[in-house]
């Protein structure tokens, strides 16, 4: 049996949020009807409302519907009911909607995660560089101390150095949270599970949290979700999102799965309609059956772009020494070199910022980063977007002598 069967929830949230009663309205529990719970406002959006001389004109399709047939004069399902069922359909081995806590962008969720386990000025999260600046970001707006251990680098592969990352969780009970990022940004790389599951079968007692934002982007013989394996493991919690393989950055939706008891603190301690009613509408198209088959049709083009045509035109560049990581992602991790071989931030930042201010072409340095000394991180873009990108380098790269 798994160390992880005897994980306690309550020895993770902060004492306060045990005791913390969440704000509740009537819309919690109903939701239909003549609604006069909420004090909004019963003529619909102000400005579809048709004003005459001496009263309002109060016509049904503009007191009880706003854009796109929907109610916009009322607040949003508190709990967003309806995208997580239909993120069950997407990730089957979810058990419920329970499991399921939606946020303004993973931004939100990650923010949400250190406020209720994380003491102010004294408990702390773990991260294993490079990674996801915005973990750091939240811990220290949120007074929490940061410990920092580095992916294994050598050759590109960016996986976890399992034992320090255990070795270092289990002794200093500060740390709350562990962050793992699968795949990684900026490596574009998958975690393998057994090293997942080490750190879940560990004596680790905070939360594992799996941020998988580009986790449609992984072939299938490479790995799948982890979001699988949160009714085994009640210490795990696994972050996805709208923005990438759905193409809705726009729309602000953030997704976690995790325990039954950690997402009801979630619930208990965000806003009360952090969700739009817009957004939700859009994911609800989004996770439809026909979206699903739109999204997946689109992550094959990206597939077939990054690996058929950007790889292989950038390794024929100058300069360019390394495709780093595992390439799982929608985005491709591009190094380079000097005309020795020696890897060169001076190359990289000089064409980052020619291409930027120049070019019309933004891409992201990331030689600062730890083991992408001498890398720009290159989004897959469309077939045009690609080869304006190749074509742009190409004659940059060719200048340098």
């Amino acid at each position: 049996m798994p160390v992880s069967s005897a994980f306690d929830i309550r020895r993770v949230i902060r004492p306060n949020i045990l005791k913390l009663e969440p704000y509740r309205c009537a819309r919690d529990d109903y939701s239909e009807g003549i609604l006069l719970d909420a004090n909004e406002n019963s003529y619909g959006p102000a400005f579809q409302v048709e004003v005459n001389k001496t009263s309002i004109d109060r016509e049904e399709q503009h007191s009880s519907v706003g854009a796109n047939g929907l109610s916009l004069h009322r607040y949003p399902d508190p709990l967003g009911r309806e995208v997580k069922q239909r993120i069950l359909k997407l990730r089957p081995s979810i058990p419920s909607i329970d499991n399921v806590f939606l946020g303004v962008g993973s931004d939100e969720v990650i923010d949400m995660l250190v406020r209720i386990t994380c003491v102010p000025g004294k408990d702390a999260i773990l991260i294993t560089p490079p990674t996801y600046g915005m973990y750091k970001v939240v811990a220290s707006i949120n007074d929490v101390d940061v410990v920092k251990v580095p992916l294994v680098v050598e050759d590109g592969a960016f996986q976890l150095d399992v034992d320090a990352v255990i070795s270092v969780a289990i002794s200093n009970p500060s740390i709350k949270i562990i962050w793992l990022c699968s795949p990684g940004n900026p490596t574009g790389t998958y975690l393998r599970e057994e090293d997942v599951r080490r750190v879940l079968d560990s004596q680790f007692e905070g939360i594992v949290v799996v941020d998988e934002a580009y986790v449609d982007f992984v072939r299938p013989e490479r790995g799948e979700s982890y979001s699988r394996l949160v009714p085994e493991y009640p210490g795990l919690f696994v972050m996805q999102t709208m923005s990438k393989s759905f193409g809705l950055a726009g729309i602000r939706l953030g997704v976690g799965i995790g325990s039954r008891e950690l997402v009801s603190y979630l619930n208990n301690a965000k806003a009360p309609y952090n969700v739009s009613t817009l957004s939700l509408d859009v994911a609800m198209s989004a996770l439809s059956d026909e979206g699903l088959k739109k999204m997946r049709y689109v992550i094959d083009n990206i597939r077939a772009q990054r690996d058929e045509y950007l790889i292989p035109e950038l390794r024929r560049l100058p300069h360019v020494s390394a495709i780093l990581g595992g390439n799982d992602t929608n985005f491709v991790l591009c190094r380079f070199a000097d005309s020795n071989g020696k890897r060169s931030n001076e190359i990289a930042k000089n064409i980052y910022t020619e291409m930027a201010q120049n070019r019309g072409l933004v891409v992201r340095y990331r030689g600062s980063d730890y083991g992408c000394e001498g890398c720009l991180r290159i989004t897959v873009g469309t077939p045009e977007e690609n080869k304006a990108v190749i074509n742009t380098l190409r004659g940059l790269l060719e200048a340098i002598s």
